[in-house]
């Protein structure tokens, strides 16, 4: 028989996880904020470095990798991570070799994971090999991606992070007062059409306002080409569900809730950047023939 709290006690523990993610967003944010704004590139990439090596932890826990090849697979990761920002030069967004990777992780979220996705459960971790071929592909170019962008402009980094937590939480209101129809119930049953919707409409307007106030998308507004913005937003918005739901898929298929327990009220580090990975190296693709000729 299952165990059911009473609704107040049900209530009193919602409201507690409620104020602990609150706190907890509010301590990240502001930390990160402050490193993102006030560093230089080369000595942002060090933070990054250490989001890579705890994702990678957590992504071989997932793996089902035991405690000391979870480390090593880490320290792999992490070693690469620092090999391409500073000694191949993956700081700077102009390079073909960077633009590789970028184009590496799209077709990766373009091709392959939709169609694990609409396989369901049982089709992503079928070797230990495997499953952390793909946890590279999943936590390398975004951490690449990441110094990518903040070396072309700090601002344009926060506003596509922005993009993003703008397309959380407008899904998330939006679905827990209107959602009515399951988006993935079989991967995720919390998701609804309603809140993905509500979030596309949140995006698309959001980027629109990038486009009129950032010099770096000035080249949209200047030229009249809104459909462009509209459509990039669209894409994204697209992508930042298959990284939640891809992330959803792994967890559900481990077993698991979270994929950590290190961030109090959010769970892990995979749990708080699955619709970065998705994202941000699509976004530095993106912008690559506009750093190319520099």
């Amino acid at each position: 028989m299952a165990l059911r709290l009473p609704l107040p006690m049900l209530r009193d523990a919602r409201g507690r996880m409620l104020k602990e993610r609150i706190a907890t967003a509010i301590v990240l944010l502001g930390v990160f904020l402050a490193a993102l704004l006030a560093l230089p590139t080369r000595q942002f990439a060090i933070l990054v470095a250490a989001v890579v090596a705890l994702g990678a932890v957590e992504w071989a826990a997932l793996a089902g990798i035991g405690r000391p090849g979870r480390y090593v697979f880490s320290a792999l990761a992490t070693a690469l991570f620092g090999s391409a920002v500073w000694i191949f030069q993956a700081i700077d967004p102009s390079r073909r070799e960077v633009a590789l990777v970028f184009a590496i992780s799209a077709a990766f979220w373009v091709f392959l994971v939709p169609y694990w996705l609409s396989r369901g459960l049982g089709v992503v971790f079928r070797s230990k090999a495997a499953s952390l071929a793909i946890g590279l592909v999943v936590v390398l170019p975004t951490g690449i991606a990441v110094v990518s962008l903040h070396s072309i402009a700090p601002v344009m980094l926060l506003a596509l992070l922005a993009f993003v937590w703008i397309a959380d939480i407008a899904a998330f209101f939006v679905g827990r007062k209107y959602g009515r129809h399951k988006l993935a119930p079989r991967i995720s049953p919390g998701k609804s059409w309603e809140g993905a919707v509500g979030a596309l409409v949140a995006t698309v307007i959001y980027a629109i306002i990038c486009a009129m106030v950032l010099p770096q998308l000035s080249i949209i507004a200047r030229g009249g080409l809104w459909f462009a913005c509209v459509a990039a937003a669209c894409v994204l918005w697209a992508l930042s569900i298959m990284g939640d739901l891809f992330e959803s898929l792994v967890k559900r298929q481990a077993g698991v809730k979270d994929s950590g327990t290190l961030l109090p009220g959010h769970g892990g580090v995979l749990d708080r950047i699955d619709s970065l990975t998705s994202t941000l190296p699509v976004s530095a693709l993106f912008f690559y023939p506009m750093t190319a000729g520099q």
